[in-house]
């Protein structure tokens, strides 16, 4: 596990370097925003209409063996990129095709991954490892974008692709000599005799989410908390730039303590023992409420007092609802799950944006974090209300009248 932590903080400082410069190398070659943001849902789009295939190729495939090719492939077209780049051969297309390919491997790399690191630990374990993988997710992203400065002021923009192409290769080699705590995780879905035998098919997986209602409750939350109150990197931008009068170095300083509490909350996440979809939704309704007090901010101070918290509960949030998916189905059907998760997570990630956007142009900053906190706090609590309305109530018998008369010798 220690290796497998060290290999993911190398591999997402590399990514984090490589999106850092990725926008800034469609603005050098086009000069358009637009095309910026057609390449970044293009690079998107595999993830919305085959990422339940790929996580049916996870159940399917021998995990290690998928992780280490999804990486290698990963690195290639990295290298691909950096080589294009370095000799001024790449133009929009190719840009565009080239985006569209890491988002097809990503969609299979992603669950190989995410499911490889939970069998390195012990299963009442695997609260902490996700913990600990979203420490090192965090602390990787903070890394990635010092280091993308760094290598494309030495450099040039190509070493920032070419670091992470080695950044994969890295994770490619480290995973042969990966060992999980038990045997190998079983493939196929154990079947009674004479019952037909698991296709791995993507309808199953999808049947199986459908039916399952903690997995429905918990995309729920996610969904309506990712739509209205997590895109802060919109929502504060204009609130500290527009009503609280503050500059670039001001965000900047907001987005520095976003990251600081996504940082405390990953290692108060990593001690869970037993997260639940109930505790998912009480972190994100607080986490709304607090939502609801920074729009309503009057100084910039007062909002980096809110925003540590805010960022902390996310945190705690997502790594219990990290937990709960990838622990909540058999081991067999989770590669499934977890493709059906990313395709409703790719959804939330278009829809969000314009939906958020037009709420900001209705009632401004402060207007769209008040209505969006209120939004997810009023749909959470009506949802937990409605719960308890359908869930019967247990029936308790008197032991006056469940007490059975002894037997007589006679009888």
């Amino acid at each position: 596990m220690r290796w497998w932590s060290l290999a993911n903080l190398v591999s997402n400082a590399g990514t984090w370097m490589q999106l850092t410069v990725q926008n800034l190398l469609v603005l050098q070659i086009t000069g358009s925003a637009a095309a910026t943001g057609l390449s970044l849902s293009v690079q998107a789009a595999p993830g919305l209409l085959v990422s339940v295939v790929g996580g049916a190729a996870v159940d399917r495939w021998p995990r290690k063996l998928t992780a280490a090719v999804s990486q290698a492939l990963l690195g290639a077209v990295a290298f691909a990129t950096a080589l294009l780049v370095a000799f001024d051969q790449l133009n929009l297309g190719v840009l565009l095709a080239l985006a569209a390919v890491t988002g097809l491997i990503a969609t299979i790399d992603g669950p190989a991954c995410s499911l490889l690191g939970n069998d390195l630990v012990r299963p009442e374990d695997v609260p902490s490892a996700i913990g600990v993988g979203s420490l090192v997710s965090n602390a990787g992203r903070l890394a990635g974008a010092g280091l993308a400065g760094l290598a494309v002021g030495v450099f040039g923009t190509a070493a920032a692709y070419a670091a992470n192409g080695l950044s994969f290769l890295f994770v490619a080699a480290v995973i042969p000599f990966l060992r999980p705590v038990a045997a190998a995780v079983t493939q196929a879905a154990p079947t009674a005799p004479g019952a037909p035998a698991d296709d791995m098919s993507v309808r199953e997986g999808l049947a199986f989410f459908a039916r399952r209602p903690r997995l429905v409750a918990l995309a729920g939350i996610s969904g309506i908390s990712a739509i209205f109150g997590r895109n802060y990197g919109l929502t504060l931008a204009v609130l500290v730039t527009g009503p609280l009068a503050g500059g670039a170095g001001a965000f900047g300083t907001v987005s520095t303590v976003l990251a600081v509490g996504g940082i405390v909350g990953a290692v108060l996440g990593a001690r869970l023992r037993k997260p639940s979809v109930r505790l998912v939704g009480t972190l994100a309704a607080a986490g709304a409420l607090l939502q609801v007090v920074a729009g309503l901010s009057p100084s910039l101070a007062v909002l980096l007092v809110l925003v540590l918290p805010m960022a902390v509960l996310e945190s705690v949030s997502d790594t219990a609802g990290t937990t709960v998916l990838q622990t909540d189905p058999p081991a067999h059907m989770r590669g499934r799950v977890l493709g059906v998760w990313n395709t409703v997570r790719t959804m939330w990630s278009l829809a969000g944006p314009p939906a958020l956007g037009l709420l900001m142009e209705l009632a401004g900053a402060r207007g769209a974090l008040v209505a969006g906190g209120l939004l997810i706090a009023g749909a959470i609590g009506a949802g937990h209300l409605l719960r308890r309305r359908r869930t019967p109530e247990p029936v308790l018998i008197r032991p006056e009248t469940a007490a059975v008369p002894a037997l007589s010798t006679a009888a």
